[in-house]
């Protein structure tokens, strides 16, 4: 009777766990054993080497071949996470603990068409994706779409890095492969120069706010609707108060969200779903007079009102309407471009304009960790964005010679 392979194996070689190489009687050709675990039995081929070495090669790419070949079940594949990462995302929109654009972008990385997560590691078990398997693709995606910036790429990392932390929260891996950034070219952002950044006479914010005086006292009309001190209002209230000029802060503000504080003086402002989240900003002095006009202009606002533009429902249309009136307002005033990087001005520099002035304006005594949480960014973004394209002033100078109290 002829014996099976277990039985007429005489010289068995282990390759590695369910996988050998053995020989029988009579022949000159190693085989390979290799255990199915999915069908819990052993699979057994030909080699068709006859030196040990080239066996093992080849018992070692045949293991590979039926594993891979495999079907992951459904609980540890890539897209079965990134489905979860998407829904919970979502949930966390809806709860107000997790800005709206974030999970976009998230979803953007995970679901493009053309190039994105799921297209590359969708069928793929998330317990053997290596940090080799992350390059490979960001290289392909270097190739593929070579325009995308290095914070786009550092939003596709960012988004399968989320994939993965699910998977581990929920026990399927334990640890996440390294993912290395994209190196970033940190580009300054355009501000209005101010005083003592500049002389009086050349003061880009100063300007801007006589500007915006004159088209209010001129009755300017733009598109129908007439420029009234409110937009120099909102210029003010922009650079005391560290908000970002979008629909989901600056434009969702009611009275509501608003408390006057004698000591210090200013504003507790409560920014509800703001790009970071919720969070409350304290905004400088000035802010308490812009925002005791804003009460005389509507004396019979409701604490749900809106603040700025409170007649226009749709807040999307009062954002359209102010930055109509900005634009002509840049344009009066020569101040389109910012002169110092080449950039174009927006209402997003009254922002970047009020965080340089907490820098400059402290004295060098600011403490940046401070800064960046009440303006809901880092400490990483103030420094790299602001603090560091800043000339050094008397005061900081000083700040950097001294040696302290102690």
């Amino acid at each position: 009777m002829r014996l099976g392979p277990v039985e007429d194996d005489l010289k068995a070689v282990k390759v590695f766990r369910g996988v050998s190489i053995y020989k029988v009687r009579g022949s000159r050709y190693w085989y390979v054993r290799i255990w199915d675990s999915a069908r819990q039995k052993y699979i057994v081929k030909g080699t068709g080497e006859t030196s040990r070495i080239e066996a093992r090669r080849a018992a070692e790419d045949l293991a590979r071949s039926i594993t891979q070949s495999r079907p992951v079940e459904r609980q540890f594949t890539f897209r079965y996470f990134a489905d979860k990462t998407l829904t919970r995302g979502s949930r966390l929109v809806a709860q107000g603990h997790r800005h709206d654009g974030t999970v976009k972008a998230i979803e953007w990385a995970i679901q493009n068409p053309e190039w994105g997560l799921l297209k590359w590691f969708g069928a793929r078990d998330v317990r053997k994706i290596t940090t080799r398997d992350y390059i490979e693709f960001m290289d392909a995606l270097a190739k593929h779409s070579s325009n995308l910036s290095s914070s786009s790429k550092n939003s596709v990392m960012s988004a399968f890095r989320n994939v993965l932390k699910v998977a581990r929260e929920e026990g399927a891996i334990d640890d996440l492969p390294a993912t290395p950034r994209a190196m970033q070219k940190d580009n300054p952002r355009p501000f209005f120069r101010f005083h003592p950044l500049v002389d009086k006479g050349n003061d880009a914010y100063r300007k801007l706010l006589k500007t915006a005086r004159e088209m209010a006292e001129e009755q300017v009309v733009i598109r129908g609707i007439q420029v009234t001190y409110e937009l120099y209002d909102v210029i003010v209230f922009l650079t005391q108060s560290f908000v970002r000029p979008v629909v989901s802060e600056l434009y969702a503000i009611k009275h509501n969200d608003i408390t006057i504080s004698e000591n210090p003086v200013g504003l507790s402002v409560v920014i509800r779903k703001g790009k970071t989240g919720h969070r409350i900003a304290r905004t400088m002095p000035e802010a308490v007079n812009i925002y005791k006009k804003i009460r005389e202009r509507y004396p019979n606002a409701t604490g749900e009102d809106f603040i700025f533009l409170p007649q226009y429902p749709n807040r999307q249309t009062a954002s359209d309407i102010i930055q109509r009136q900005f634009r002509e307002l840049l344009d009066r005033a020569d101040l389109r471009n910012d002169i110092h990087t080449g950039k174009r001005h927006s209402l997003y520099s009254l922002r970047h304009t009020s965080i340089c002035m907490r820098i400059v304006n402290s004295h060098g005594q600011v403490n940046i960790f401070t800064l960046a949480k009440n303006a809901g960014t880092s400490v990483d973004q103030v420094e790299r964005f602001y603090a560091r394209h800043l000339p050094m002033s008397k005061e900081l100078w000083q700040n950097l010679q001294g040696f302290g109290s102690g």
